[in-house]
């Protein structure tokens, strides 16, 4: 169970990771923040009325949800732009090194977990995989220190966006209402700042206007929604099994954004990159088997 859903997590995040960034090279990136996830919000919102989740709303859950939605668009803002100036098969891996450590480290910390010997091969051969699909180190044209500095804060933001979700979701009604909250707050938080920017002279829009978001409204809704049913996905993956493992498992998706990347956009694997993609999917059978 662990395992099916992480690797779902993996690939919802890499299918809304590309089409984030790919959409923030023709948009402003906190536009495709705001719609996005107000597209998300609006489904969700439809979904808690439907199965009565209101019901279960408490203090840990609240503070739980809102963090998560304050700390999200910071860190969605970060990578949308890192992967609009770099390549997406360097910044999503980079991101993904960080976004790992939190929840593992949360694993190890609150809950006690300490991973078995296969477990700990299987990470140690799943993060080395997915440092190398990305083609960090493996030379070519240099990664701007600005694109990878914005990675690692997005990094961090996921992971912990990703813990306090999980944390604040003990049953399923409970996980739509956390994500619920998470973006409402994600929309009203990265709503003000938007307008506070459009006060500055910062245009929201391109020089097409409105119409370049209504075009891609379509893609924008399936970014939030895949971003929304990836941590719905990792929740209850953190909740069959160790956290840990759901969290190096989850971490996968950046060897289908990298693919996405080659197929739509021409970005070539290196050598190091292919053999990356199959250590990745080895680590992944170590720590299904684990």
């Amino acid at each position: 169970m662990t395992a099916v859903f992480a690797l779902a997590t993996s690939l919802l995040l890499g299918l809304a990771d590309f089409g984030g960034g790919l959409l923030s090279k023709r948009l402003r990136e906190l536009t495709v923040v705001v719609v996005s996830q107000g597209a998300a919000c609006a489904v969700l919102a439809v979904v808690v009325l439907a199965t009565g989740a209101w019901s279960e709303l408490d203090a840990r859950l609240l503070w739980c949800a809102v963090a998560a939605g304050a700390i999200g668009p910071a860190a969605m803002l970060c990578f949308y732009r890192a992967l609009a100036i770099g390549p997406m098969g360097v910044v999503s891996p980079v991101a993904t090194l960080g976004s790992v450590a939190v929840p593992v480290a949360v694993g190890m910390v609150l809950h006690g977990e300490r991973p078995g010997l296969v477990q700990a091969i299987g990470t140690l051969i799943a993060v080395a995989g997915v440092v190398l699909a990305g083609g960090v180190g493996g030379g070519g044209a240099p990664v701007q220190q600005r694109t990878i500095l914005l990675a690692l804060v997005a990094a961090f933001g996921f992971g912990a966006t990703m813990s306090l979700v999980a944390e604040a979701s003990p049953t399923v009604t409970g996980l739509f209402l956390t994500l619920f909250v998470q973006r409402f707050v994600n929309v009203v938080v990265g709503g003000g700042v938007l307008y506070a920017s459009v006060r500055k002279g910062t245009p929201a829009l391109p020089e097409t206007g409105i119409r370049a978001v209504w075009t891609a409204l379509p893609a924008l809704a399936f970014v939030g929604l895949a971003d929304v049913a990836a941590n719905g996905t990792y929740a209850v993956a953190a909740q069959h099994g160790p956290v840990t493992v759901a969290a190096v498992l989850a971490s996968l998706y950046p060897v289908v954004t990298a693919l996405a990347a080659r197929g739509v956009l021409q970005e070539r694997l290196r050598a190091a990159q292919t053999a990356g993609a199959g250590l990745a999917l080895l680590g992944t059978v170590l720590l299904a088997s684990g």
